[in-house]
């Protein structure tokens, strides 16, 4: 009788995994919409630039315009998130509406492309999709506007049409992307700051917002 007194090895299969395909995918769209447009971008290349075959891409969505879509609806759905973390706790018109735009400007200088695409790749979306957006970015503008309402009715800003200035608010914000460099004359905090400045004048408020930090 043979006493075999080893243990026989099994092998072990190692598999390779993407660790997460679907978040490399929406970098990588992001990326390139922002450089080249929706409209010059194909799905071959946004697989290249993940180096995945374009047939992956499926696996996580549907068409060129799901991806699109995903991450309009996704950067407005955490814009909406944030912001809302960015006021709690604060009360009073005028320190929230100082929240408003630090959080704002702030978030528009640290996500240029995706703010990019939200507005410029707006056209490019199918009606169902763009819908969507509009009901998102209306939200994102009730908050201001009900800021804006408050302190009209506090006595507190002096506003003639809450809609109007609403509008005229994000739009003078949002520009940022427009001009900010990193390194520029202006550093990050002065550039909020002077946005501060700015808001809080247009509503009749000279001096010092609260909240300042």
């Amino acid at each position: 009788m043979n006493d075999h007194s080893y243990i026989e090895a099994t092998p072990t299969v190692l598999k390779t995994k993407r660790p997460d395909t679907r978040n490399e995918v929406r970098r990588e769209a992001l990326r390139l919409f922002a450089e080249r447009g929706y409209a010059a971008v194909s799905m071959r290349d946004i697989g290249e630039a993940v180096g995945v075959r374009q047939g992956a891409i499926y696996n996580h969505f549907a068409s060129k315009q799901d991806l699109l879509a995903d991450l309009m609806t996704g950067h407005m759905e955490t814009l909406i998130e944030a912001l809302d973390e960015a006021l709690d706790g604060l009360d009073g018109p005028v320190a929230r509406l100082a929240a408003f735009v630090r959080f704002h400007v702030g978030y528009h200088i640290d996500k240029p492309d995706d703010v990019f695409i939200a507005y410029m790749e707006l056209r490019s979306l199918e009606p169902d999709h763009r819908q969507r957006v509009h009901a998102l970015r209306n939200r994102y503008e009730a908050v201001l506007r009900d800021i804006l309402a408050d302190g009209v009715g506090q006595g507190a800003f002096r506003v003639p049409d809450i809609a109007v200035q609403t509008r005229a608010i994000i739009a003078m914000m949002t520009g940022v992307t427009v001009w900010y460099r990193e390194g520029g004359r202006l550093g990050r905090r002065q550039t909020i700051e002077s946005y501060v400045q700015m808001t809080m004048q247009s509503v009749g408020i000279n001096g010092p917002a609260g909240g300042d930090r």
